[in-house]
């Protein structure tokens, strides 16, 4: 049980319902920002005291029983919701060892159907996994990047000039990353691979470190987005979030308004992207063919 951690994320995310949230009236002036604590306790059917003191961690080890209703009272999300417990030393019914980097056919069919918006998929541990033409013209090409790099978390954070993609809402996006981060750092408590991207993230980006000791969970499914890109200009885009829960997988989807001016850049970018995809699957057939003769005996005359 982490409780200052705990302590933190509870404050936080009391301090962001208002009352009318949860079917409660707003009152007279309120001194602090949200909920108040005797709100949440009533809400979740336990003692202001025993609430009270897992704010201030100094609380006992709550049961699964208490977490569920803390969680119901104070509307958090599924990943929220698993966040909660992990914090309270209890863990998820789908804990598993590490974030899968398995991408299901079903999924890579979809990506190889759409076309006019571009398409990244994510583990749990911020890696990308696979991508179409579209989304490598958009931002860059994610195959020339080494395993190692290939985490939006670091390559955000650890590597700025060529991680960052011109995105103009830069504060915003840090904090939505930083959060699937702290989701994955507590889905898989041993995995050695995400516990060093949080030690490097912490010794080598100050931005990285202010925001993971913020305990801020901020994570957003839709919203907009505006890149400037070295070649098309600016791009207003909208993008959404879906979630494949079984493999805790996330497919990001950017899209732009029809007949918009960034539409008519994508259109551009999807030629632009379909003409480099050729590009590389030539590239890597002459490799092949390369290798293979070069491991095969020669003929006889």
């Amino acid at each position: 049980m982490d409780k200052r951690d705990l302590a933190a994320f509870l404050r936080g995310k009391r301090e962001r319902l208002r009352p009318a949230d949860v079917g409660l009236p707003a009152g007279a002036r309120r001194r602090t920002p949200g909920l108040r604590r005797e709100e949440v306790a009533q809400l979740a059917l336990i003692s202001v005291d025993h609430y009270s003191r897992l704010e201030q961690a100094r609380g006992r080890h709550p049961s699964r029983a208490v977490l569920q209703n803390i969680a119901r009272a104070l509307r958090l999300s599924t990943q929220e919701r698993a966040h909660l417990f992990r914090l309270a030393g209890h863990a998820a019914p789908d804990a598993a060892a590490r974030p899968s980097d398995a991408v299901a056919e079903g999924t890579r069919r979809l990506l190889d159907r759409i076309g006019d918006a571009g398409v990244i998929v994510f583990n749990g541990g911020c890696e990308v996994l696979a991508w179409n033409p579209l989304a490598a013209a958009m931002f860059e090409d994610f195959a020339a990047l080494g395993a190692h790099d290939r985490n939006i978390v670091r390559r955000y954070f650890l590597d700025p000039a060529g991680g960052r993609y011109g995105i103009a809402a830069a504060r915003r996006f840090a904090g939505t990353a930083v959060s699937y981060l702290r989701l994955a750092a507590t889905r898989y408590p041993n995995d050695p691979g995400i516990t060093a991207l949080i030690r490097d993230l912490r010794a080598g980006s100050a931005e990285f470190a202010a925001l993971w000791e913020s305990q801020e969970l901020h994570v957003e499914r839709h919203s907009e987005e505006i890149v400037d890109h070295p070649t098309v200009g600016r791009l207003t885009l909208d993008f959404e979030i879906l979630s494949l829960p079984e493999q805790d997988q996330q497919v990001v989807m950017f899209t732009a308004e029809p007949d918009s001016p960034t539409h008519r850049a994508l259109e551009l970018l999807r030629v632009i992207g379909a003409l480099q995809s050729a590009d590389a699957a030539r590239a890597s057939a002459l490799s092949s063919t390369a290798d293979s003769s070069a491991g095969s005996p020669s003929p006889v005359s």
